[in-house]
């Protein structure tokens, strides 16, 4: 079983990508970037694209260089940027109706697992493997599996008590936010229990095979139906949709089921990045994004940035932004059967940064 780590380290470091970049020849000189015409991300009928650019415009403390896109795509493009298999281990896609709810359930409360307060990760050992964070909580969930625990069942989630998820949860610290994933697992347990006969899977095979489609598309349903993926923010008057979960759940079933045809997606290049906690960070190191001296002290500092604070906003308006043009880019530079969609340029710089010691922004939040 590989972590999401391990998936993609057969990529190079980006510095030694850089340097054999450039002594390939690859790396163009430009323009100064005050002289560029910056453009918007091609349209693919993505509502969370569609819905950025108030964001973009008219943002204060965080800016995307678009030169410092063409510059990193310039070596980045010639990279393996696989298809992760990144959401189906402990070889559960052999059963992928099992799969689909394991995905899925451990999809809902994928969201904060370092303390806020002491910034230690949630960490728990399995099967001989000490695992951290989101990999942790994968096991946590398979280990409550082999205990016998219904951990996939909607009305065992609808009622699941504290104590309950504790010791399904049990590691180096309590699970960060604990009461908010008994509350998400409550609220998303009742609608399955109500409507799926308490399963994932029935609600992912009610769907067209399509994210988006006049609200009857896979994430349509998912933010219409459970209200804990309905992740939007308002700025300065208008709707931000970021869909981050949900986007999320798509990409797992369909990175990691797709061969075995279990699950198909018509349309997964209207998928974005899933903006969340590392990314961000993976742009900021980059220099395709940059904050503010003072929002940069404020991350530094390990300062609370609150949940659909303008500051917050824009972070993640900008991931989705950048990561839109440098998949562009990418893709200019690559033929036409070595294209790449958002979510694996998301993957590639995910991989890299998770471990990363440069601090992210903290934002108590249950959407990432």
């Amino acid at each position: 079983m590989k972590t999401r780590r391990e998936v993609l380290k057969a990529a190079s470091a980006f510095a030694t990508v850089a340097v054999a970049g450039t002594q390939l020849g690859v790396a163009v000189p430009r323009a100064p970037e005050s002289s560029l015409h910056v453009p918007w991300p091609k349209l693919v009928g993505s509502p969370v694209l569609d819905s950025l650019r108030p964001v973009i415009e008219k943002s204060r403390d965080v800016k995307t260089h678009y030169e410092k896109v063409r510059e990193v795509a310039n070596w980045m493009a010639y990279e393996d940027l696989p298809m992760p298999k990144i959401a189906v281990p402990y070889g559960l896609d052999k059963t992928t109706d099992i799969a689909i709810d394991f995905i899925m359930v451990g999809n809902a409360i994928d969201s904060a697992f370092t303390d806020f307060k002491t910034h230690v990760k949630f960490q728990t050992d399995y099967l001989g493997e000490h695992t951290s964070d989101a990999d942790a909580m994968m096991a946590c969930l398979k280990r409550a599996m082999d205990d016998g625990i219904p951990i996939l069942d909607g009305e065992f989630l609808a009622s699941v008590t504290r104590s309950e998820l504790n010791k399904v949860f049990s590691g180096n610290i309590e699970m960060p936010m604990l009461d908010e994933k008994m509350e998400v697992f409550h609220q998303v347990g009742g609608v399955l229990a109500a409507k799926y006969e308490g399963r994932f899977r029935n609600f992912v095979k009610s769907c067209p095979p399509r994210l988006y489609d006049n609200g009857r598309g896979l994430i349509d349903r998912m933010v219409s139906e459970f209200p804990r993926y309905n992740d939007v923010s308002k700025y300065q008057g208008h709707e931000v949709k970021i869909y981050k979960l949900a986007q999320l759940g798509a990409w797992g079933m369909y990175s990691g089921l797709a061969g075995t045809g279990a699950f198909t997606l018509e349309d997964a290049h209207k998928m974005t990045a899933f903006a969340d906690y590392i990314v961000p960070v993976g742009l900021r190191v980059m220099g395709i994004t940059s904050y503010s001296p003072k929002l940069e002290h404020a991350i530094n500092t390990y300062q609370m940035i609150p949940q659909d604070s303008p500051q917050e906003v824009e972070i993640r308006a900008h991931c989705l932004y950048a990561t839109a043009l440098l998949a562009e880019e990418v893709n200019k530079l690559r033929p036409p059967d070595m294209q790449v969609i958002i979510p694996q340029i998301d993957a590639r710089i995910w991989t890299h940064y998770h471990t990363t010691h440069w601090p992210h922004h903290l934002t108590k939040t249950i959407m990432y």
